[in-house]
């Protein structure tokens, strides 16, 4: 990629970084939930405090990954209604 000259290549280039950054943070939230989802309930299912620590973990992994989801498609309809 060139090296932005005007503010308004600046502009689009930090966008696309932090499309990028929201995409990477998604994804690696997305693995700490499935190996803890599976470190809790398969590996130490006979532990009745991993599985509770578990189930606290994937709830809140649920809610955050929502939200994270949620604000990603906000922003999404409002890059396109102002770029458009």
């Amino acid at each position: 990629m060139d090296t932005p000259s005007t503010f308004a290549e600046l502009v689009v280039f930090l966008i696309d970084f932090i499309q990028l950054l929201v995409a990477g943070v998604f994804a690696l939230t997305f693995l700490v939930f499935m190996w803890k989802l599976i470190d809790a309930w398969i590996i130490h299912a006979d532990e009745s405090g991993s599985r509770e620590g578990g189930r606290t973990l994937v709830v809140t992994a649920a809610v955050v990954l929502t939200i994270m989801a949620s604000i990603w498609g906000i922003l999404a309809i409002l890059q396109t209604a102002f770029y458009s």
